[in-house]
């Protein structure tokens, strides 16, 4: 739900009374107490598909861009100190989120972004023409396109907008929650280094490792994907602002783009600068490519991680059951005690969603002939819902799974000892081939690998407990702790 639209002093926007407004395609009627303006009430018109709005996240900045570019336009002189101040003042109250419910518009929109940046455009114009800084006897009234829009373009704004809501959101949510994982895993590994269990490799046994190696290893994986992230961020960090409508920067001043790019990244505390070549950056969303597909690298990663996890954590009686899975809810409505690896079961449902996004991503970029892309809301919307969703998981993951996972000592010493594969440890002493025989002949007898071992007159008792040790077979950093 929805705050209540927020209560206006303009006299010219009742809270109980429509309005009429005109635009240059003529006049519209507008709901009493809204802020927008003509086109906003247009694209609700012609554009009531589904029910997804406009991410918040791009809404915000978007005013974000509308404050410094108020700030910029003041500084070369393009606007009087007073407008500026104005429209920057209303523009930091909605990238506040404080006016959110009058951002209504659908996703499914134009594909350049217009009329989302118009909705802020006229939302920001209708705030500011109420402000005291124009005066209080003034009768200015503040122009979306004129005043809020001056030096822009939805062209340059909305790519600009979606780079600065993907970076902020990576920074707030998604990197911290990807530091907790991996700390999680690494306080696992260290906790686990001096358990030994069987290793395996295409679901069977292998020789022994330690599930602190194991989790060491899922550590690994999520570390060389955050280096992954951090490098495709860098080109996020580039802004098409300054490019206005194809590239060429008509109708803004030489040093509007990068004096914004400037002004964001003094206030946000993210390296922002203006993009080397403005072409590319409103023809192509390269940068957001590689940064999804980053993302899609680590759903890769969390469902192998979190996969593993279910399998050993699998049973409690018939599965593998080396792992002791937190129990946070009841799993099932007929069984009763059954409790399932639902943590699991929602991060990699999150990881599937992320790769279906990816594919999105990836035909969405390739689209738009010539000078713009036009699927730019799509590739908004889904890879700000990747992060939200890989960042929520991730959360719940570490929480509610890793930080409780407990060792079944029993389990993985009963599967350590039965394996069959610690006849590997033979192998320098008399071959592969004498080895294999006595693997299969215990497997075919029922029987365990010292029995058959000695049954074979290959080695005797003594020479069997001196070999096969599965700490021995370690490795040597492990075998010496």
């Amino acid at each position: 739900m929805h705050p209540p639209h927020q209560k206006l002093s303009n006299p010219a926007i009742s809270a109980d009374q429509p309005r009429t407004v005109s635009d240059s395609f003529g006049s519209i009627s507008l709901p009493a107490g809204v802020l927008w303006g003509a086109q906003t009430a247009r694209s609700l018109q012609f554009f009531a598909i589904g029910e997804q709005r406009m991410p918040m996240d791009v809404v915000h900045a978007l005013a974000l861009i509308k404050w410094a570019a108020a700030c910029v336009n003041s500084d070369l002189t393009m606007q009087t100190p007073d407008m500026a101040r104005a429209i920057a003042k209303a523009a930091d109250r909605v990238a506040a989120g404080e006016f959110d419910d009058h951002f209504p518009l659908s996703v499914w929109q134009t594909g350049s972004g217009t009329q989302s940046n118009m909705n802020v455009n006229e939302v920001i114009a209708n705030l500011a023409t109420q402000d005291s800084a124009l005066g209080a006897e003034s009768n200015q009234k503040v122009h979306p396109n004129d005043d809020v829009n001056l030096g822009q373009s939805s062209n340059d704004v909305f790519p600009t907008a979606m780079h600065i809501a993907v970076a902020l959101k990576a920074k707030s949510a998604l990197m911290p929650a990807l530091d907790d994982l991996i700390s999680a895993l690494s306080a696992k590994a260290l906790e686990f280094e001096s358990i030994v269990k069987i290793g395996r490799t295409h679901l069977q046994d292998a020789t022994p490792i330690t599930l602190g190696q194991e989790f060491g290893g899922y550590g690994a994986q999520l570390r060389h994907c955050q280096q992954n992230l951090l490098s495709t961020m860098r080109a996020v960090h580039k802004l098409a602002i300054g490019g206005t409508a194809v590239g060429t920067g008509l109708n803004t001043h030489p040093d509007f783009g990068k004096q914004v790019a400037n002004r964001l990244a003094s206030r946000l505390g993210i390296s922002f600068t203006q993009a080397d070549n403005l072409f590319a950056a409103m023809a192509g969303h390269e940068a957001l490519v590689a940064f999804h597909s980053a993302l899609r690298m680590l759903a890769i990663a969390l469902t192998k991680i979190a996969n593993d996890i279910r399998l050993m954590g699998s049973g409690p009686r018939a599965g593998l059951g080396e792992l002791i899975l937190p129990q946070n809810e009841p799993g099932s409505s007929i069984m009763p005690g059954k409790v399932n690896p639902t943590q699991v079961e929602a991060m990699t449902m999150v990881c599937a969603q992320v790769m279906g996004h990816d594919a999105a991503i990836g035909f969405a970029a390739s689209q738009g002939q010539f000078e713009l892309n036009v699927y730019k809301p799509l590739i908004a919307l889904n890879t700000l819902d990747s992060i939200r969703l890989l960042s929520d998981a991730m959360r719940s993951f570490t929480q509610h799974c890793v930080a409780g996972l407990k060792v079944n000592h029993a389990r993985v010493n009963e599967s350590m000892q039965s394996s069959l594969m610690l006849v590997t440890a033979l192998v320098p002493h008399i071959g592969y081939d004498r080895a294999a025989e006595i693997a299969k002949q215990a497997q075919a007898d029922n029987c365990t690998l010292k029995q058959a071992a000695l049954a074979s007159k290959a080695v005797t008792a003594e020479q069997f407990d001196r070999w096969v040790d599965p700490v021995k077979m370690l490795s040597a950093s492990i075998q010496n702790k």
